[in-house]
């Protein structure tokens, strides 16, 4: 084998691994916030790395935007499937959707933050919807199965009532915009919830 195809096939090292690690939570906690601090420079003060690593890891700041909300919705998928043997589906689907709360937030904040482009984004926004409307499926259809939620509202619905709520607070500017939408979608969950018998 030679030197090239073993540089290819060896594994990353774990020094390398817990830089990339570093540089996903630094960039959430960034690109989160927002505003003109959310630079590539900051996530590298952030994870405590030099901005030569940052860049070898992630070369652009779109591989970086796009690495952390893959990793983001893959733990949302993650989440829906540690809560499927959830006593009450009705409580695993509010704390699946608080969960998502945070993580469209991080979106929205690294969109605003980046000045992103729509162009380039359709294949990552078709792979992670996909992720999240089948994790949201499987707790809908546990809770319906179970007689405990009603069966006539979907998955879609429930993120578009989702997204709804967090685009119109968020933009409103307020620094409990979270907490609020995490009410409001308590009061649309336990509407789901049918009386039991």
């Amino acid at each position: 084998m030679g030197q090239q195809a073993a540089k290819a096939t060896r594994k990353p090292r774990a020094d390398s691994l817990r830089n990339r690690e570093r540089l996903l939570a630094a960039a959430k906690a960034v690109f989160s916030a927002g505003g003109p601090e959310a630079s590539l420079e900051a996530v590298a003060r952030k994870a405590e790395v030099g901005i030569g690593t940052l860049y070898r890891h992630f070369p652009t700041r779109d591989a970086l935007f796009q690495a952390v909300y893959r990793r983001e919705v893959e733990q949302l998928g993650e989440l829906a499937e540690s809560l499927a043997e959830a006593e009450d589906p009705v409580e695993a689907l509010r704390c699946w959707l608080h969960a998502t709360v945070e993580v469209t937030a991080t979106k929205k904040g690294m969109l605003a933050a980046l000045a992103l482009a729509a162009d380039g984004q359709a294949e990552l926004y078709a792979q992670t919807g996909e992720r999240m409307r089948a994790a949201l499926t499987a707790l809908i259809e546990r809770a319906v199965a179970k007689g405990m939620m009603r069966a006539d509202i979907g998955p879609e619905e429930i993120m578009r009532a989702l997204y709804g709520l967090v685009g119109g607070y968020y933009m409103s500017g307020a620094p409990d915009w979270q907490a609020t939408v995490c009410r409001l979608l308590d009061v649309f969950v336990d509407g789901l919830r049918l009386p039991r018998a």
